[in-house]
Parts: structure tokens; C-alpha cells; sequence
């Protein structure tokens, strides 16, 4: 199954599946970021993250697989008449072509194998200063059942990102937290919450 047929699976369902308020991590480092700052967010489904940026003076660029959830971004960027870009295709074809002053994502389901290329397009991808901020599931996620992949070659683990983004000065932590968003993420969870920015 492709990563679009999956995420459209669950997209595809009335609703929204992570709610529609943005990662608490996410939204709690917008203090560090400049209005008006380029921003991506990756793998960012049907939009809680884009549309609370958005509305917020961010310029913000939305990619992901599903093209079921960037239509419910797209419809609800309508309603709020924001201008937020779309980008529909999987991260493992994403070309670090453009530059960006913030990159966020929440959630990322990448096989371990695959990582090492996204975090280098990331890093590449990523202006002098820029931030890029995230929220991941760990390994410890198995003992969980608020959500995330039952595989543990799509979670992570705190020395995932040390050994990568050579370039960026990085804060790395893993804690236990409360999730509440939407259906898809409900109760106590462990997850690795990342603030890099490029040196």
C-alpha cells in the first residue's frame, strides 16, 4: 500500500482525525520565529498545523501524501480566507529545491532506512538560522496506545537525530506527555520533541 492510499484510508473518514487544533509542541515555539517567515510543514495531513500558522502571518507551504486530507486544508483555507500552498506527494519524492525559514512537522511515519535522506533534504532545505521543529513518536511508543505506528522501524529514537543535522545547533528531549488531538491521539504517550536550527 502506498503512502497515499494509507493516509487517504484515513482521511477519508468524516471529520478530522487529529482534530483541528495545532501540536501543543509546535505552537508553543512560535515565540522563537519571525511573522512572516517562510514556513513548510511536512506530512502535515488535513491542515491543523498550516491553518494555525497561517493565521498568524506565517507564509506557509502544506506537503503531503493524501490528497484527500489537503482538500479538507484546502476547504478550511478557504473558509478562513487564507492563502496557504499545497504540495500532494510522498516525503521520499520531496526535492529540497526551495528554502525556507521554518520547517515543522508532527508525527512523521518514515522507515528508519529512509530517514537519513529526509533529514539531510531538511537540513539542505533549511535558510542560515532557520528552525526546524518537530514532535515524533519514540520506540517507547509501544507500550502506549494513544496512537502512532505499532512498527518499530517507524519510530524513533533521540540518537535519530543526533547523529544527523550536522549543521544545526539542536535540543533533543523524549518525555512522557498527555496527547489530546482529535480521534487519532488520545492519552498518555512517549514522544521525542526536536528544535534544530541551522548554523
Amino acid at each position: 500500500m502506498s503512502q497515499q492510499e494509507f493516509w487517504n484510508s484515513k482521511f477519508s473518514r468524516d471529520g478530522f482525525l487529529y482534530g483541528l487544533k495545532p501540536n501543543t509542541f509546535l505552537a508553543s515555539k512560535i515565540k522563537l520565529l519571525k511573522r512572516e517567515s517562510k514556513l513548510l510543514c511536512l506530512g502535515e495531513g488535513e491542515g491543523r498545523n498550516a491553518i494555525f500558522f497561517a493565521k498568524r502571518g506565517f507564509k506557509v507551504t502544506a506537503l503531503d501524501a493524501s490528497d484527500i486530507g489537503l482538500a479538507k486544508l484546502e476547504q478550511r483555507a478557504k473558509e478562513e480566507n487564507l492563502d496557504i500552498k499545497t504540495l500532494c506527494l510522498d516525503l521520499n519524492h520531496w526535492e529540497s529545491d526551495k528554502k525556507y525559514d521554518v520547517i515543522v512537522a508532527s508525527y512523521l511515519h518514515m522507515y528508519k532506512d529512509e530517514r537519513v535522506k529526509l533529514f539531510e533534504k531538511i537540513e539542505e532545505s533549511l535558510n542560515q538560522d532557520a528552525y526546524f521543529i518537530g514532535e515524533f513518536f519514540s520506540t517507547k511508543q509501544l507500550n502506549f496506545n494513544s496512537g502512532g505506528p505499532k512498527d518499530e522501524d517507524l519510530l524513533y529514537t533521540v540518537d535519530d537525530f543526533k547523529k544527523n543535522f550536522l549543521y544545526c545547533d539542536k535540543e533533543i528531549s523524549e518525555q512522557e506527555v498527555i496527547l489530546d488531538e482529535g480521534r487519532g491521539h488520545q492519552g498518555d504517550a512517549c514522544v521525542i520533541r526536536v528544535v534544530m536550527q541551522k548554523l
